[in-house]
């Protein structure tokens, strides 16, 4: 069993930043490609952003390409997801995965099998 623990969501101001981290106590998670996903309020949950388990290969979604940056310390058994220039159609639950059964990046939410409770992430207009 895998548990992610999410935090660093909050209210910020369009064209503003915050940095989300997931952490696990678990040192496996420097095997694993990890996931950002989102949902938005009456919306489907949305890939956001992956890295690879060694960091060294990272996927977005278009949306996010060049405002966010997905980022990892498996020292610390902890993923980053930096998020600039946000806008308020970035507001939404934030939430991590573990995708445990493949090394390749994948944006299906399906294909990850360990998910964080989620964190809230609200730009203001």
């Amino acid at each position: 069993q895998v548990q992610l623990v999410e935090s660093g969501g909050g209210l910020v101001q369009a064209g503003g930043s915050l940095r989300l981290s997931c952490a696990t106590s678990r040192r496996t998670l420097s095997r694993y490609s990890m996931g950002w996903f989102r949902q938005a309020p009456g919306k489907e949950r949305e890939f956001v952003a992956a890295i690879s388990w060694s960091g060294g290969n990272t996927l977005y979604a278009d949306s996010v390409k060049g405002r966010f940056t997905i980022s990892r310390d498996n020292a610390k058994n902890t993923v980053y997801l930096q998020m600039t220039s946000l806008k308020p159609e970035d507001t939404a639950v934030y939430y991590c995965a573990a995708d445990t059964l493949r090394y390749s990046l994948t944006m299906t939410s399906a294909e990850y099998d360990y998910w964080g409770q989620g964190t809230q992430v609200t730009v203001s207009s």
